[in-house]
């Protein structure tokens, strides 16, 4: 038996189990991305020939796979969206975004340059990558398939996935932020960075990805739905793979345009679903990048399983473990409370909300990309098995809990709450 064809067994069995193993686990104190993290890392614990995963030494392999997965859920977030964007009926994401995530930034960045010792870019680098929010890894917090009514939402799982769906793009100004101080200032400070940042890295490059976004989108939104000829009208023919070539258009052309293209992701596919709502496409488009996400996040939770039996988190100190917990039980709950504070949330859809700022997939990819653009002063492999056991406890901890607790805040919600109109 060759590695090549241990490969395509495991390749064959993960796709079956990620078809099945959604139901097994609904409901109950498990998730998915769980069972293939855990799987991962006892498989790689067998004697078993199968190849060498890590991502340190290949960098540019392991950016290139999470980006992918990324974009893919970022395109499926905007397309299960119900609500219309608006300042008032997405006034909690604005908050998550505009409050909470800077505050989850700010608090990190000071607990790792307090307890790692690590110098102001590195510090800020683990607080970048850490900030993105990804429900993808726990499903019961995220919202379902396109309905018609824009109220079929409750205001956690709507919070959560449109909040996932934005920061994933908004944390690159903040990486962007870390390689400029590491270009600057090495392992010290300096603030001669900050203009030429605020200007290019955060309001040229987000602007050209909301509204590259917006226009791909509307392009799209009206060859799916409004040509004369039907052979052009794409819903007619029911094809759920061009959301596909949606996700990559979006994101190929607002890259080559200097823009983000996680942002133009997630603005064209809340565009598309804009331009005739109630089409019965979406659910189309919606079920097969959902099914290619699933496939994608269980290849990528198996191999941060293997990393994670091949010496992961060897590197990790206690400090860095306490940091990445310290985010996820105390960090995000405390900020994701600030800034919900004065919402018309019921206090236990508050506390729900705040708690499970997820990390996963994103993080994976952002401290990927960051260390192909500069060299930090920390170790990589340290770097990665910070991020790696955030991620890890993420997984078990919101996986396990999710379920359970998303289960009973719907029995004591009983009705969903009133949403603002604009």
């Amino acid at each position: 038996m060759t590695i090549g064809d241990a490969v395509f067994a495991w390749l064959g069995v993960g796709a079956l189990l990620a078809a099945v193993l959604p139901r097994v686990v609904a409901g109950r104190p498990l998730s998915l991305p769980l069972v293939f993290l855990v799987g991962g890392t006892a498989v790689y614990l067998l004697p078993l020939p199968l190849p060498e995963i890590d991502p340190v030494d290949d960098r540019l392999m392991a950016e290139h796979i999470t980006e992918i997965c990324v974009i893919i859920a970022l395109m499926g977030a905007g397309l299960a969206l119900n609500r219309p964007v608006g300042r008032r009926r997405w006034a909690t994401t604005w908050r998550l975004l505009g409050v909470t995530m800077p505050l989850t930034v700010v608090f990190t960045a000071l607990t790792a340059w307090w307890l790692l010792d690590w110098p102001p870019a590195a510090a800020l680098l683990l607080a970048a990558v850490l900030a993105p929010t990804d429900p993808v890894l726990a499903s019961e917090v995220r919202v379902g398939e396109p309905t018609e009514d824009e109220h079929d939402e409750d205001e956690v799982r709507f919070a959560l996935t449109s909040e996932a769906g934005l920061n994933d793009g908004l944390s690159f100004p903040l990486t962007y932020a870390a390689v400029a101080l590491a270009a600057a200032a090495g392992g010290g400070w300096s603030a001669d960075w900050l203009g030429g940042w605020a200007v290019e890295d955060v309001a040229i490059k987000c602007a050209i990805g909301l509204l590259s976004g917006w226009l791909v989108g509307r392009l799209l939104g009206w060859l799916f739905f409004r040509p004369r000829s039907a052979a052009l009208r794409l819903s007619e023919h029911r094809e759920g793979f061009v959301a596909l070539g949606a996700t990559f258009l979006a994101y190929g052309v607002t890259e080559m345009l200097q823009g983000y293209g996680f942002l133009a992701v997630f603005v064209t596919a809340c565009s598309i679903r804009a331009a005739e709502r109630a089409h019965g496409f979406h659910n189309v488009l919606h079920d097969f990048v959902e099914q290619v996400e699933r496939l994608f996040t269980a290849v990528l939770l198996f191999l941060l399983g293997a990393f994670i039996a091949l010496g992961g988190l060897a590197a990790l100190t206690w400090q860095g473990a306490v940091t990445g917990l310290m985010l996820l039980c105390v960090i995000r709950p405390l900020s994701g409370w600030a800034g919900l504070l004065g919402t018309r949330m019921r206090r236990s859809e508050r506390w729900v909300t705040a708690a499970y700022g997820i990390r996963g997939i994103g993080s994976l990819y952002y401290v990927a990309y960051a260390l192909g653009q500069h060299t930090f002063p920390v170790p990589a492999r340290e770097l990665w098995a910070v991020v790696t056991f955030t991620v890890l406890a993420s997984v078990v901890l919101h996986g396990v809990t999710a379920g359970p607790v998303v289960s009973r805040l719907d029995r004591l919600r009983g009705t969903a709450p009133a949403h603002p109109e604009n």
